[in-house]
């Protein structure tokens, strides 16, 4: 199961990175930034599970990035894949960082999410 400091330092080391956490209510969420322009192309947060529609209770963390739009439909088949919480739902998926997702995959995303906000 990937965890937020790896995707934090994966992003920090590829991108010179560094978690923002701007939201005053939800002190969790963590925003991964171009440092140029400050385009975001992640957004990290700790949602409950229901509000994905997920089974069981208590919260998860989640990685929003940015896609094709055909990688969004394919992803959304898949398990650990949600559509985007709070994002744009054609261009944004989430991913459900519980293990069902790999880390090489994140990754890969992340790197697509970051090309694609440039």
């Amino acid at each position: 199961m990937i965890k937020r400091s790896e995707i934090f330092g994966y992003a920090k080391e590829k991108y010179n990175a560094k978690p923002h956490y701007p939201f005053e209510k939800y002190r969790s969420y963590a925003v991964l930034r171009h440092s140029n322009d400050d385009k975001w192309f992640g957004l990290v947060m700790t949602v409950p599970r229901e509000k994905l529609g997920l089974k069981g209770g208590g919260e998860v963390d989640v990685l929003d990035i940015k896609c094709h739009p055909a990688n969004v439909n394919d992803l959304k088949t898949k398990p650990g894949f949600r559509p985007a919480y709070h994002m744009n739902k054609e261009h944004w998926l989430t991913a459900v960082l519980d293990g069902s997702v790999s880390k090489e995959e994140i990754f890969s995303l992340l790197d697509e999410s970051y090309d694609l906000t440039k």
